[in-house]
């Protein structure tokens, strides 16, 4: 078991001060990192050590910078990071840089972060384990016409969706194929900018769906269970809006079966941490898909804490220590 003495919040705000609140409750002292713009902060008051990071002007990239922040936990005899959500979480050069200066990451390990982290990938690894998923182009489109080749062989509508990234950013649903390269060109476009990477599939598009979420939690030991599921379909402009913990008027065979897929989706990578499997319930016909793995704490994570009493940060430390 690694005993974590000193816990860095590589993030702001009120992720990190949720962190603080679990770490302090667990006896460990805690550790803030601000930007020059964030120096009035509340997160920066809230931890029992705060150093600033990066340069006035870079009220972003100074939480993106993984040399810095490295360079910064070693300084300080930093036993672990917890990335907290957005910036670093779902990096895997990050954890991979905390790995090779001994330096716990709290989260998944960096080959889970790698497959998970390509929807492409992580679509493949839902087939494997047998669950349902959309039909999809399969790879990243290369380019406009044969991303509308694609699209005419799912059928209209369909969505472009970024194969790097979340949070509706690089998403379009495109039900006119004469407006398809448009809206590619706007996808990509968009998806480059947030995520630094360009590639965009197609996949086919279901109008009347519940989004509902499962959060999962995996030990070091192989033990991996879920905490039940959130119901987050109430969204603008694909981001969630309201969180329903449990999925109201679900019914229980589809209930029942999105747990045993997640927990299939968890085991075929040796899921470890905290992570939330993401499915499309389709409202017409009454069948469920698999979209992508949330490799990471969610800022919903609350919900789940309050129907089942579990503190999931708590648990992503304690499972951290081993």
């Amino acid at each position: 078991m690694s005993d974590i003495r000193r816990l860095l919040v590589a993030n702001r705000s009120e992720i990190a001060i949720r962190v603080f609140r679990s770490a302090h409750e667990l006896g460990i002292r805690t550790v803030a990192v601000y930007a020059h713009e964030d120096r009035y902060a509340l997160h920066r008051f809230k931890a029992d050590e705060a150093y600033l990071i990066g340069k006035p002007g870079e009220p972003i990239g100074a939480y993106l910078n993984i040399d810095s922040m490295i360079a910064l936990a070693k300084k300080h005899d930093i036993d672990a990071i917890h990335p907290g959500y957005g910036f670093l979480s779902e990096n895997p050069d990050f954890a991979l840089a905390c790995e090779k200066v001994g330096i716990i990451f709290i989260g998944p390990r960096v080959e889970t972060l790698r497959q998970l982290g390509d929807k492409i990938t992580a679509r493949e690894i839902a087939h494997k384990a047998c669950v349902p998923v959309l039909g999809a182009s399969g790879k990243a489109i290369v380019d406009g016409a044969e991303g509308r080749q694609t699209a005419e062989k799912l059928g209209y509508p369909v969505i472009l969706k970024a194969a790097h990234g979340g949070g509706g950013r690089g998403m379009r649903v495109v039900r006119d194929p004469d407006r398809f390269v448009e809206m590619y060109e706007q996808a990509r476009h968009e998806s480059l900018n947030a995520f630094g990477s360009p590639d965009i599939f197609v996949e086919t598009y279901i109008e009347h769906a519940r989004h509902i979420e499962v959060q999962l939690l995996g030990d070091k030991h192989g033990n991996l269970v879920h905490l039940h599921e959130r119901d987050c379909s109430v969204q603008r402009r694909h981001q969630k809006v309201v969180e329903i913990a449990p999925a109201p008027v679900l019914d229980d065979h589809i209930r029942k079966s999105l747990y045993e897929s997640s927990l299939a989706i968890g085991r075929e990578v040796g899921y470890e941490n905290a992570g939330t499997v993401e499915f499309l319930v389709d409202a017409d016909t009454g069948r469920f898909f698999f979209i992508e793995v949330n490799p990471r704490i969610q800022v919903e994570h609350t919900v789940t804490e309050q129907v089942t009493g579990i503190d999931i940060v708590k648990s992503q430390i304690l499972i951290a220590q081993g």
